[in-house]
């Protein structure tokens, strides 16, 4: 099994879930794992050695099955006409809300992993020599202050995720 990246992780993921989405009847569960030098890998299969964090089912199909129970009296078959609208919309305005989520999160990530490189000016240097010879030198604290704010993007990314994962399941 080929081990994917944190960043290109959450784009595995999306195009897992809607690739499963398309295709009920091959549908199958996608998990996530979380490896012990903390790197996030999706799988249809256990990872050894890595921690499962979730699991991420395929959405049902949207075409409903067909029911042998008995029709409903007209005024319930009207009522139940009218709502259907309404539940599609919702339907539909959570999983939009679902997939910019974990977007979103996607998007965080490629911040957070772009972000650990240094920017010019924030590490510092200083006049003494370590044992190796080497300069010593430190980071700033506009260096750690952004890292700490992506760190927290992706938190509230992932907060926004669960919300939204927990909204769909709700409506459906």
């Amino acid at each position: 099994m080929r081990k994917v990246s944190p960043t290109a992780a959450g784009a595995w993921a999306i195009a897992i879930v809607l690739g499963l989405a398309s295709l009920p009847g091959l549908a199958q569960t996608v998990f996530k794992y979380v490896t012990p030098d903390g790197r996030t890998l999706y799988s249809d299969r256990p990872v050894p050695g890595a921690r499962l964090v979730e699991a991420f089912a395929p959405p049902p199909p949207t075409t409903p099955a067909p029911s042998a129970a008995p029709k409903a009296p007209a005024s319930r078959a009207d009522a139940t006409a009218k709502a259907a609208p309404d539940r599609t919309q919702g339907l539909d305005a959570a999983w939009r809300e679902f997939n910019d989520a974990a977007a979103a999160l996607q998007e965080a990530n490629r911040r957070l992993e772009a972000g650990r490189e240094e920017l010019p000016g924030e590490r510092l240097g200083t006049v003494r020599r370590g044992a190796g010879g080497q300069p010593l030198t430190r980071l700033t604290d506009e260096y750690w202050a952004r890292q700490s704010a992506n760190e927290d993007a992706v938190a509230k990314a992932q907060e926004r995720l669960d919300k939204a994962r927990a909204a769909w399941e709700a409506v459906r």
